[in-house]
């Protein structure tokens, strides 16, 4: 055990609750479910007494508005998600041992619980404060329900807490022109009471424990929690008006709910109550490290809000650590579900049967550990091609191969190792310590890398040995050699586990072992015994073909385009013109006859059209839009009046009518092809 561990008896891990209001996709994936399955999975192989909680989150304004939205109840809506979110967990192999959701009993009684806990010690404050009121509908708007004009881009479409065209964090009375997203109507501001977690009178208490005692957080998760302590904390509101949520459990507060930052991470608690009757070995010890996986917007409820709150009750232990992600961005644009860009799990659970690995290694080894990254279509299939086929897969069928070929499949029995044999087996126990160190210091990135570090060693080390050569004179050399590359392929299957475990078993089919091999077994010692019996063996990966990719790459193309189609907005219109200027405006049809590149430009064709008067030449900036070709014979419309013009030595005489699309891509203006040259339009 780590020195890090030897303190503690038990680990609680945590992943941060995903919303029951749409489906998972990539950027939580890699933000905090695979990485915290990693870290779960790596302690259960070290036999350490380990449990991983999670469930859907399903309060809060999030879901009334996709309810409504969808014309549907919210508990149809988290029933849907919840089910859905679930079984894709399971598919994906995530090891949960238990995946709940904040609607049960159990979770409103601990959430009311701890507020009526906080609430007789006085803890909380209590205000009064002007929201905005619908009066059409008779209730107070969460910032989600209130929309207007951001007052930094102008979007008309703005909501009460982000303006999500520009990104600004805003408050409701930043908007301009507020309205209801419920009816529609005018708002007026109306009093009404909360409550307040006194977050400042926690502020002393966060500084040492967070700033003296943690310095060893990541430095992503350290200087946000910084920043926020060094601007001063403030009080925050624990309930809300809402019709949907845990209700406040005191008198005086009907149609009052808990804030949903309240009650989610109480969620940890309540579905470990749910799991086990000794819940309270995990949560009220200090035998048990507690460690939280979030993404980086979750950092400031995991690690000044929650603490506040478990620090004011008094009976519950502290994180140990919160090792948040940032997020991931997808072919370079940031992940939306309102815009559909992302990758759902779900489908590509459905798309990807049986490559749910290839998944988990790419964005483990594409993690956004210290800062944003991005995941693309291409980089996945190359990792999967050139790592895990190339690298480890390669090895793997190799080495079972040439068994199965020389020796019936039998683990051969070895003769006197040589000193390349000796460094070979040594350096599976130090590449074992160096995941582990990774690991343990939740450096998930550079664990992986480590642990590909066996395929890479087991790589070199065939081809120096090139057994394929040695057994045509000395097949007892072979015999050790083999053996050799046996015991890196059964380290393998251990040290790689946590990343990529649907592979893992498999290949621990494929060498007959029944259970896996324990964490601390691996060592220069022999894992697999002479003449133990291997099954037969098939390509551990498959490559990944360019149809494959293109066919996703096709998939997220369209979604961009029908996003164009939603998000345009016509520009505004030009300063009038009289009748009279209008008819200074000679406009007419024509025929391309000749379309070229000009040369050194991108943009830039050179087109000789009949006007129906002349034949003449223009130069147009469409070049990005039209290949040559394809225009050659096309009517259009044209101005014929304008000045000519020199463009790159090119006198230009008229200019090509076009229209922008929502995409910003050009498209003629085509009159009826019955046309002749030169009719006159206006």
């Amino acid at each position: 055990m780590s020195e890090e561990n030897c303190k503690y008896k038990r680990i609680l891990v945590t992943s941060a609750l995903p919303y029951a209001n749409g489906p998972i996709h990539i950027g939580h994936l890699a933000g905090v479910y695979v990485p915290s399955d990693i870290y779960v999975r790596y302690q259960r192989l070290k036999h350490r007494d380990v449990l991983h909680i999670c469930g859907s989150d399903e309060h809060g304004v999030a879901i009334t508005m996709k309810a409504r939205k969808e014309g549907v109840t919210p508990q149809d809506i988290i029933d849907k998600y919840h089910e859905l979110n679930k079984k894709a967990f399971e598919d994906f192999g995530i090891s949960f041992d238990i995946y709940s959701r904040t609607s049960s009993q159990v979770h409103t009684e601990t959430s009311q619980e701890i507020f009526k806990t906080l609430y007789n010690k006085g803890v909380f404050v209590e205000k009064t404060s002007k929201q905005y009121y619908d009066e059409e509908a008779k209730q107070f708007l969460a910032d989600r329900y209130i929309t207007g004009t951001c007052p930094h881009c102008g979007n008309p479409n703005a909501y009460g807490d982000q303006c999500e065209k520009c990104g600004t964090s805003l408050d409701p009375t930043d908007l301009i022109d507020p309205k209801s997203a419920i009816s529609g109507s005018q708002l007026v501001l109306k009093e009404t009471k909360h409550w307040y977690m006194p977050l400042e009178k926690y502020q002393e208490f966060l500084e040492k424990w967070i700033l003296q005692d943690h310095k060893n957080w990541k430095v992503n998760v350290y200087g946000q929690c910084k920043s926020w302590l060094d601007q001063g904390l403030q009080p925050r509101a624990v309930s809300r008006d809402l019709d949907w949520g845990i209700p406040v459990p005191v008198e005086g507060a009907d149609g009052k709910v808990l804030y949903v930052w309240f009650d989610a991470p109480i969620g940890y608690i309540s579905f470990t109550k749910q799991l086990t009757p000794e819940w309270e070995k995990y949560w009220k010890s200090d035998e048990c490290k507690l460690v939280h996986f979030i993404g980086k917007d979750n950092i400031v409820f995991h690690c000044i809000v929650f603490p506040s709150i478990l620090k004011a009750e008094g009976s519950y232990i502290l994180p140990d650590n919160v090792p948040a992600n940032e997020f991931l961005n997808l072919e370079s644009d940031k992940i939306s579900t309102s815009r559909n860009w992302a990758v759902w799990l779900h489908e590509y659970n459905e798309d990807f049967p049986n490559k749910q690995d290839v998944l988990r290694y790419v964005l483990t080894a594409n993690a956004p550990e210290t800062k944003d990254n991005d995941f693309s279509w291409k980089d996945f299939q190359q990792r999967n091609n050139s790592e895990l086929v190339a690298v480890l897969g390669n090895f793997v069928n190799r080495t079972l191969l040439l068994t199965d070929k020389y020796f019936d499949g039998y683990v051969p029995q070895p003769g006197e190792l040589s000193s390349a044999d000796k460094e070979a087996l040594e350096e599976i126990v130090k590449i074992k310590q160096e995941v582990e160190k990774s690991i343990e210091n939740y450096r998930f990135r550079e664990a992986l890398n480590n642990a590909m570090g066996l395929g890479r060693l087991g790589n070199k080390y065939i081809t120096e040995q090139e057994p394929w050569k040695v057994i045509k004179t000395d097949k007892e050399r072979v015999k050790t050699i083999l053996y050799v590359n046996l015991q890196i392929t059964a380290a393998i299957s251990t040290v790689l586990e946590p990343f990529i475990p649907f592979s893992m078993k498999k290949l621990r089919e494929f060498l007959n072992l029944d259970n896996l091999i324990d964490w601390d077994t691996i060592s220069s010692a022999e894992i697999l015994k002479p003449q133990h019996k291997l099954n037969k063996s098939s390509l551990l990966f498959e490559p990944i073909t360019d149809e494959i990719v293109q066919a996703q790459i096709d998939k997220l193309n369209r979604t961009k385009v029908e996003n164009q189609k939603k998000e345009f907005q016509p520009k505004a219109q030009k300063t009038l013109i009289s009748f009279d200027d209008f008819q200074k405006c000679d406009i007419r049809t024509a025929t391309i006859l000749e379309a070229e590149k000009v040369a050194k430009t991108n943009k830039l064709l050179k087109l000789t059209v009949d006007t129906g008067i002349d034949k003449r030449t223009l130069v147009s900036g469409i070049a990005e839009h039209y290949d040559p070709k394809d225009i050659v014979g096309r009517k259009i419309l044209m101005i014929v009046n304008l000045e000519p013009r020199k463009i790159k030595g090119i006198e230009s005489k008229g200019m090509i009518l076009c229209a922008e699309g929502s995409d910003g891509s050009l498209h003629f203006l085509n009159p009826d092809s019955e046309l002749e040259n030169g009719c006159q339009i206006g």
